[in-house]
């Protein structure tokens, strides 16, 4: 299960901290939660610090999110090392 907690900073950016594990369904949602906000023109960022968990898919949007400028912060050592090796 993952949740995912919207939250809009004064400066027009949108973090969405997420808690649980990004696998499965929860990567489609992530995606399509993500995309609203991209698609809104405003700033994303992901709180990843309450991940416990990415699957391959998962890790494959993270990377995907971030080259396209989403902030990744809370990482875990093994989740920033994971999304540092190219698959």
């Amino acid at each position: 299960m993952l949740r995912i907690w919207r939250i809009e900073s004064s400066a027009g950016e949108v973090i969405l901290r997420l808690e649980g594990s990004l696998i499965g369904p929860w990567v489609d949602e992530l995606r399509r939660c993500s995309a609203a906000v991209c698609n809104n023109g405003q700033q994303l960022s992901l709180d990843l610090t309450e991940v416990l968990f990415v699957d391959s898919k998962g890790l494959e949007l993270l990377r995907t999110l971030r080259k396209s400028n989403v902030g990744l912060t809370g990482c875990s050592p093994l989740l920033a090392e994971q999304l540092s090796n190219p698959q």
